[in-house]
């Protein structure tokens, strides 16, 4: 199973608008994030797509992706869903609506807010028919688990695929690490979790609860994501266990 880091950044991107770069170093293209979205591959090829970030098409066309088996939501913020208009094109060429899921709260506010992606409007087809997430379930070859977390005020969907003898988790804002997150991600292959800067913040994980999760988690790999202006590439990969990793916009592994 493979995974593809779409976008590894903060709400705001690397750089902020402004050409703001903070502590980043503006010639290390691993420092340019746009926001946070993944995609997981089986060995078969079928392929999941977590979040619609801001900048999704630019994602897709970087990576050559071009057909996905189904898409994920962690929750309805901006830099999480805005881009799903770009999902049209994945759409062109298909029998059926693409495959979605989200929890039920997620599943409400995205129905109110893009109502025309799931209900189709003027002789335009429905671009994704979406489900509420139930129980544990396979979906495209893949096992698939999930869980709630808290992000601040709310809560964001963690999930855990299986595939192939292997397994990826991811964890975007979260605020605080529970022990119900560390039995969820237990000895996962691959983790890919939240990581906004050095110092705590009130919604999201920063670089000690990050390394703690990796730690607690048993994670065979664990990669930084939805990382902020602060925080350099090169300068947190010296700070990090050899097991951890510092995100970018296009990295790939194999679990």
């Amino acid at each position: 199973m493979k995974l593809i880091v779409l976008g590894s950044g903060t709400s705001t991107g690397v750089p902020r608008i402004g050409n703001d770069w903070g502590a980043c170093d503006p010639d290390n293209p691993k420092n340019r994030r746009s926001r946070v979205s993944i995609i997981v591959e089986s060995d078969a090829g079928r392929r999941l797509l977590v979040d619609t970030s801001t900048d999704l098409r630019r994602q897709l066309l970087a990576n050559a992706v071009d057909r996905i088996d189904g898409v994920f939501w962690t929750h309805d913020h901006a830099d999480h869903c805005h881009g799903i208009d770009d999902l049209r094109p994945l759409r062109f060429g298909r029998t059926a609506a693409i495959p979605g899921f989200a929890s039920k709260v997620t599943a409400q506010r995205l129905r109110r807010r893009f109502d025309y992606v799931f209900a189709g409007q003027y002789g335009y087809p429905t671009i994704v028919e979406l489900e509420e997430l139930g129980g544990k379930q396979m979906h495209a070859g893949f096992g698939l688990e999930w869980m709630e977390m808290p992000h601040g005020p709310i809560t964001t969907t963690a999930y855990r695929f299986d595939a192939d003898g292997k397994s990826i988790g991811y964890a975007t804002d979260f605020s605080e690490l529970t022990d119900e997150m560390v039995e969820f991600f237990a000895d996962i292959d691959v983790l890919v979790t939240d990581c906004l800067r050095r110092q705590p913040h009130p919604t999201h994980a920063h670089l000690g609860m990050a390394l703690e999760m990796a730690e607690r988690t048993r994670a065979g790999t664990t990669v930084l994501s939805h990382l902020d202006k602060s925080m350099d590439y090169d300068a947190v990969s010296s700070e990090i266990p050899s097991n951890v990793l510092v995100g970018y916009d296009g990295l790939q592994l194999v679990a």
